[in-house]
Formats: structure tokens, C-alpha cells, sequence
């Protein structure tokens, strides 16, 4: 085999001639000269047109995969071209992407590591800087997702967001049930975030989605009753519970403050029933069958010296039960959270009466989950190893980045290393 062929092979040039390598002992790199061949060359890097040559442009570098413990680049001539449809532009090279300064052999490399270790050690391993690991991660997502429809097909999608960064800053993300694929993302929590991803939907795709779940959020529910009127919505039964183990934690907080004589600008002492209290949140919030002797123990001295605590556990632990029913008996669960919220609205607890009407408000939804069986639980775990991607990386400049490894690693798309 001539020597030409084994240095293409070895760099990942693909339809160029090697016209020559050598080393360069002051910047410690193999320098290896190429030129793309004829019929490949003077293409428009857009719409792959050949296109007369506009002028003989610059000489450029490409950095390549390392040669052992050496780095590599290919050098060759980058003219530009002039296009009747994108005008004058660097004609396309057939080993690297438009604009980028890597072969395609190297950015499937990062981007490989980059989904299966932290950013840490890629950027360490590749001799590359963190945000160009991020550049190219989006610049391999960018080809991949466009290789694709990742909308064919959408009939059941959870929606939720996630937080990634300090600062309040969220991702909304749609996630298909049937498949347990990321669909989409983009950063923003609000009902314009979500317009977006029905625009690029389209309004005939969306008319052919049957569920979608979610939590209570009004700007979900808004935007899905608006864009989905066909689809069924479904209130995510972990986020209900939520909400009740929320109302018991401020009750809670109520008897601690009558105990400590907190309120109206005083400072009370945890002394006597309050010092009693303190530790009680774990004991109010776990399942009954959770419990340690002492919680239990807790608990049942709660019962005796503080009855409307009690209570507010008590209808905590019956909404609960509500959607433990439902998956062996939905009209069973369905006639128990009726029983619920008549039992909330004559508890004489403000904070449990305003959350009965927060379930009225969202019954139908509410029903629709336990009758279909549908929650959130996909899409919790889609958040868990977005919240894991965000930490191996020691977080990210931007969301794009960020979005782009999302979508490799959880959309069914998960690079592969170069001719493997």
C-alpha cells in the first residue's frame, strides 16, 4: 500500500491526496499537506453545487486525531467559491465541516466522549478548551438532528422543565412516552417557550397527539388546550402529591410558630411542646411504611398533642392513597379523590381547603392520569440525567451546548466513534 493511503487513512481525509507530511519540531505537530481531488472540489459547503472559483483564498489548518502521544493537522488550500444561490463563500473540504476547525474523525471523537465522561476529561484527553468541547457538541448535534424527523410519529409526550443553572435558569423539555426519547428542548419556562416547539410541530402533527402529561403548571395546560385541543392532558400524580406534602410542611410551619409564640413581631424559644416539634418535617413527609420507631413514634405523639397537624397528614396520606388505588382499581381511585376533596373542604384547614380547589381546578386532568395510567415519571428521568450531564461538565456557558449533549445522549442519537 503506498504511504499516501496510510496517512489518509490515519487522518481521516477522505477524498483528498496527500501530498506530503513532515514534523515540526517547534510546535511538536505532524503537518500533513493535502489537496482535495477534482470531482469533490470547488463545492458551495450549503447546497453541494460546484461553483466557479472566486479566488485562490488562504491556507488552513484542520486539527486532526493525535498521532500517539503527537499532535496532527492537515493543511491544504481553501479557496473561495462563488455560488448563483449563497454567494461568495470557503468552498466545502470533504474532511471537516463548514466553518469548523476540526476533521470530522475529531468531532466525533469529542463528541463521543463527551456523552459518555465528564467535559473535564475530554477537554484533558483531546487538548482542547471547555467551550470548544461545547462547540463541537452543538456543531455534531446541528448534522445529526437534521438527519432525522424526530417528530414522525408523536402521540404521547410529557412536558416539563429543569433547572440548569443558578440564577433561575430552566429548560423546557418534551419527552415522548413511547419511546422515552428527549423530543426537544430549549431554555425558558414560560407558555412562549412552548409555542415554539408547536411551531416547528406544526399545527397537523399537534392535532394527532392523544396525551400529554404534566403538573400543574397554567402555562403548560394553557398552551396544550390552545395548540392540542385533540390530546388528552394528564396531571403527574407525583406533582399532586407534591402539593399536599407542601400544604402539610406549611401547616407545620403554623403550629411551630403558635408553639414558639412567633408572630405579630415577636421572637419565641423552642421550649416545651415547640422544642417537641422541631424534627417532626421527615416524620410528616415520608410514607407511613418509611418510617423509623422514632418517626413513628413522633408521629404518634402528633396525634395526641397536635390534632389539626395531624389531620393535615392524614389528608396528605389520603391523596396519596388516591393514586396507589389507581393501579389496580381507577374507578375506585377516581370515587376516593371525590371522597378527598369533601373531606378537605370540611377540614377547617385554610391551606388544605385552597388546595381542594386546586384540585377541583385540575380534576379532569387529575382523572384523566389515573384513567390512563399516564405521569410524569419518563420525564423525571429525563431531568435526572440532564441534571447529571450539567455536573459532569462543571456546568455551561450557554444552554446550547448543553441542549446539543441533552440530545445526543437521551434523543436516540448517540455518536459513534470514527469507522467503528
Amino acid at each position: 500500500m503506498r504511504s499516501a493511503r496510510v496517512w489518509a487513512g490515519l487522518l481521516g481525509v477522505e477524498q483528498a491526496v496527500v501530498e506530503g507530511v513532515e514534523f515540526d519540531p517547534v510546535e511538536s505537530v505532524v503537518v500533513a499537506r493535502v489537496r482535495v481531488r477534482k470531482g469533490v472540489s470547488r463545492r458551495c459547503p450549503y447546497c453541494r453545487r460546484r461553483c466557479p472559483r472566486y479566488d485562490v483564498g488562504v491556507r488552513r489548518r484542520w486539527r486532526a486525531l493525535d498521532l500517539g502521544a503527537v499532535r496532527a493537522v492537515v493543511e491544504a488550500d481553501a479557496p473561495r467559491v462563488s455560488c448563483p444561490e449563497h454567494g461568495v463563500v470557503v468552498a466545502a473540504v470533504p474532511w471537516a465541516r463548514h466553518g469548523a476547525g476540526h476533521t470530522r474523525a475529531f468531532d466525533a471523537t469529542v463528541a463521543f466522549l463527551a456523552v459518555h465522561t465528564a467535559r473535564s476529561a475530554v477537554s484533558q484527553l483531546m487538548r482542547i478548551g471547555w467551550r470548544t468541547v461545547g462547540a463541537i457538541v452543538a456543531r455534531v448535534w446541528a448534522e445529526t438532528g437534521g438527519c432525522e424527523d424526530r417528530y414522525d410519529g408523536l402521540r404521547r409526550i410529557g412536558i416539563d422543565e429543569v433547572s440548569y443553572k443558578k440564577g433561575h435558569r430552566y429548560l423546557t423539555v418534551v419527552v415522548d412516552h413511547d419511546t422515552g426519547r428527549l423530543v426537544w428542548a430549549a431554555p425558558g419556562k414560560s407558555a412562549a417557550t412552548l409555542q415554539a416547539f408547536f411551531d416547528l410541530l406544526g399545527p397537523d402533527r399537534a392535532a394527532e397527539i392523544t396525551h400529554v402529561s404534566a403538573d400543574g403548571a397554567d402555562w403548560i395546560t394553557t398552551v396544550v388546550r390552545r395548540r392540542c385541543p385533540n390530546a388528552v392532558r394528564c396531571a403527574d400524580p407525583f406533582h399532586v402529591v407534591a402539593w399536599a406534602s407542601d400544604a402539610v410542611d406549611r401547616v407545620r410551619r403554623q403550629a411551630w410558630n403558635e408553639a414558639t409564640g412567633r408572630g405579630a413581631g415577636r421572637r419565641g424559644v423552642a421550649v416545651g411542646a415547640a422544642r417537641q416539634l422541631k424534627n417532626t418535617r421527615w416524620a410528616l413527609w415520608k410514607n407511613p411504611e418509611n418510617l423509623t420507631d422514632a418517626q413513628q413514634a413522633k408521629l404518634a405523639w402528633i396525634a395526641k398533642t397536635h390534632p389539626r397537624l395531624h389531620r393535615a397528614w392524614a389528608l396528605k396520606e389520603g391523596l396519596r392513597l388516591v393514586f396507589t388505588l389507581a393501579k389496580t382499581s381507577p374507578p375506585a381511585a377516581i370515587e376516593a379523590l371525590n371522597r378527598w376533596i369533601g373531606w378537605a373542604r370540611r377540614s377547617r384547614i385554610d391551606i388544605f381547603v385552597d388546595l381542594q380547589r386546586r384540585v377541583v381546578r385540575h380534576h379532569h386532568a387529575i382523572v384523566a392520569s389515573i384513567e390512563h395510567g399516564l405521569s410524569n415519571g419518563r420525564i423525571e428521568s429525563v431531568n435526572a440525567k440532564i441534571r447529571l450531564i450539567t455536573r459532569m461538565a462543571f456546568g455551561f456557558h450557554s444552554p446550547d451546548a448543553l441542549i446539543a449533549l441533552a440530545m445526543l445522549s437521551l434523543g436516540g442519537h448517540r455518536p459513534q466513534l470514527p469507522r467503528r
